[in-house]
């Protein structure tokens, strides 16, 4: 067997998150009907992480096996988006070593949660709308002692089946936009829980409503308990929206575009 990785991007917006549910649709399950369709055989597809009901990926990757090389990968990209719905889409597709993995492989994940307090009929469905006010460099010096922490069960959902709630967050900080009224959270880490991006914004802008403060907040990190945590935000605001692996799994790219080396991150922004 062969394998290939597939980037991909989606609009969470009509799926009920990433992984295949017994009687709900989901974006693995319709990507992997039309790779069976498309190769004549049943095909699984292993994702990089999950994302929940609604929320959004500019990049999400996952891999493949197949019995024989993909002879026209450019082609095979083309047909596939042929036969996906317009709300999932395939960037590139490429050959990796033996024994590559999606998600065991990935070094980074990066998520960023979008809000904006402008009213505005184009943002509604793409970023979370709230009343102005929100204090900024308070949830920026909140966000900053995620970085000092590496247990996050405050911000896990519940009854997860997990070895463990550790992660190590690199970066955690809110930056304006170009666009009035409009803010993004970043977000990167080795790992993410269940629901931990959405747990961890809902808290912060408790800190920028000053109903918190900055050190309640980092006792609610210390607390390891998701009932002193702060509420779980709207999903439609959220994007997956980089993963990074090493150069040995991003080589097979070249086929494509001449290559992306110093581990695979593509910018699109």
């Amino acid at each position: 067997m062969l394998r290939y990785f597939i980037q991909l991007s989606y609009c969470g917006a009509a799926y009920h998150g990433w992984q295949i549910q017994p009687h709900d649709n989901s974006v693995q399950e319709t990507l992997e009907q039309a790779l069976s369709v498309l190769l004549r055989t049943k095909v699984n597809v292993v994702g990089a992480g999950r994302t929940d009901t609604g929320v959004n990926a500019r990049m999400m990757v996952a891999h493949i096996d197949v019995e024989a090389p993909i002879a026209n990968v450019s082609r095979f990209v083309h047909s596939l988006n042929g036969m996906l719905p317009r709300d999932i889409a395939i960037e590139r597709v490429w050959p990796v070593p033996d024994g590559s993995h999606a998600r065991f492989d990935a070094m980074s994940r990066t998520y960023k949660y979008f809000i904006h307090t402008t009213k505005s009929p184009f943002l509604y469905d793409k970023s979370w709308y709230t009343r102005p006010g929100l204090d900024f460099a308070a949830m920026n010096e909140a966000a900053a002692c995620l970085l000092r922490h590496i247990d996050f069960t405050s911000f896990s959902k519940l009854h997860t089946d997990v070895k463990t709630n550790n992660c190590r967050v690199t970066r955690a900080e809110w930056t304006p936009l170009p666009v009035e009224g409009c803010h993004v959270f970043t977000i990167t880490a080795d790992r993410f829980l269940r629901n931990m991006v959405r747990a961890v914004v809902g808290t912060l802008v408790e800190v920028g409503r000053h109903k918190i403060d900055v050190a309640q907040f980092e006792r609610i990190i210390e607390a390891r308990n998701r009932n002193v945590a702060g509420t779980s935000m709207p999903g439609h605001a959220l994007y997956l929206w980089e993963i990074t692996y090493p150069d040995a799994i991003t080589s097979g790219i070249e086929v494509l575009d001449g290559g992306l080396g110093e581990g695979f991150a593509v910018d699109v922004s």
